[in-house]
């Protein structure tokens, strides 16, 4: 069972994921990465038919802290986000895929 810290920090980062893919005004920085960056990956994540990363996602990818952000893959989902195409970013931007990214 999940502390109650692990529960309060998950809700956070829900609401920043949140904020930054429904446009919100303010950007905020988590895990290295300006949250309206991540808006660069969205159409290599999300969808039937996902398209290629591109340079800027990539570029993205390469200044995020990725196991901190891929600590947060459970929480993926519910933006619409499918875990398995975010955790299969860092090597299609030719980088090491840390563990945490792992989809099991």
């Amino acid at each position: 069972m999940a502390s109650t810290c692990e529960v309060r920090s998950l809700q956070w980062v829900m609401a920043i994921f949140l904020v930054a893919l429904v446009g919100g005004a303010r950007a905020v920085s988590i895990c290295n990465i300006d949250s309206a960056q991540l808006n660069e990956c969205r159409p290599a994540v999300t969808g039937n038919s996902p398209k290629p990363p591109t340079k800027k996602c990539c570029d993205v990818v390469h200044q995020a802290n990725l196991p901190c952000l891929c600590n947060y893959k459970s929480a993926f989902p519910a933006f619409g986000i499918n875990p398995a195409l975010a955790m299969a970013l860092p090597k299609k931007c030719g980088m090491n895929t840390p563990r945490e990214c792992h989809v099991v």
